[in-house]
């Protein structure tokens, strides 16, 4: 696995309405996520739609135009009440374009973007932009832990945290490989400084050796396993799903493993992680 958890490239952006025309650079959006959102939104003019329908087939035009126009789109959920505590911590007026140019460009929350290849925005693509929240906001406490070496050039980053990364890194490798063909659920947990971070991931893996899991659901399950490595925090992987393939002449069956580290790594160990119990998982060690 190479490591993904880099900074995106830099951009400028539009607020959640019209699409800006910047030649050579990428087009970034916000979407809101739900009616409840779009209501609180109202006040601040974010978009012209008469209800969340009509907003959401609006933007998915704007999308597609912008696809054609930039060919870079990327798009992060707009969190109102992030927003209003955005432009009061940075005293600007939440009606204004320009606070949301700035509350969607601010570095900090770049890792909540996700690039938009034409989904459909009702599909898995809300849903994802959802998670992208809530994982970008584990990622910044797990670069908060490895002293800010998630998002470096490779150059600048310390020995010790890319060791922590690739370390991190191939442990997952060998529970996805040790589990075999299937389709799996990953969650992993880390008892942190500020709090637990957590992780899970979904996870197709093909007879032929393919894995098929989202980019940055597989940077965020190897950054919360590099911070809990680096920082010698107790904590705990559990993967569970159906093993087995069409190939295998349709055997499928049940499983669930699970692994625990008290800092210094992963071992085979019973384990509950959002209410899903796993029994030991197999050893690591065997695994090439």
């Amino acid at each position: 696995m190479s490591r993904n958890g880099r900074t995106p490239r830099s951009s400028r952006c539009t607020a959640a309405g019209r699409p800006a025309r910047l030649e050579g650079q990428a087009f970034v959006t916000g979407i809101l996520t739900s009616r409840a959102d779009f209501e609180r939104a109202r006040e601040w003019q974010l978009a012209e739609a008469a209800d969340y329908d009509s907003y959401l087939l609006d933007t998915a035009v704007l999308l597609d135009e912008a696809r054609r126009t930039f060919g870079l789109v990327q798009a992060r959920m707009f969190h109102p009440e992030d927003f209003a505590d955005f432009c009061l911590l940075h005293g600007l007026d939440p009606a204004e374009p320009g606070s949301r140019d700035r509350y969607l460009v601010n570095p900090p929350l770049q890792t909540q973007l996700l690039p938009y290849q034409g989904e459909e925005l009702t599909g898995d693509f809300i849903p994802r932009l959802i998670r992208a929240r809530e994982s970008g906001l584990t990622l910044r406490h797990a670069d908060l832990l490895v002293d800010g070496g998630l998002f470096e050039p490779d150059e600048e980053t310390d020995p010790a945290v890319k060791r922590a990364y690739q370390s991190a890194a191939e442990l997952f490798r060998r529970m996805l490989v040790g589990a075999g063909a299937g389709t799996y659920q990953f969650r992993c947990a880390v008892e942190g400084p500020g709090g637990r971070l957590t992780a899970e991931a979904r996870i197709l893996h093909w007879e032929d050796g393919v894995v098929r899991i989202n980019d940055e659901d597989l940077d965020l399950v190897v950054a919360v396993l590099c911070a809990g490595l680096y920082r010698e925090l107790p904590g705990a992987a559990l993967l569970h799903g159906t093993q087995g393939s069409a190939g295998a002449c349709g055997e499928y069956r049940q499983v669930s493993w699970a692994w625990q580290s008290g800092g210094t790594g992963y071992r085979p160990a019973t384990a509950q992680l959002e209410g899903v119990r796993a029994e030991p998982g197999f050893s690591l060690g065997s695994v090439c």
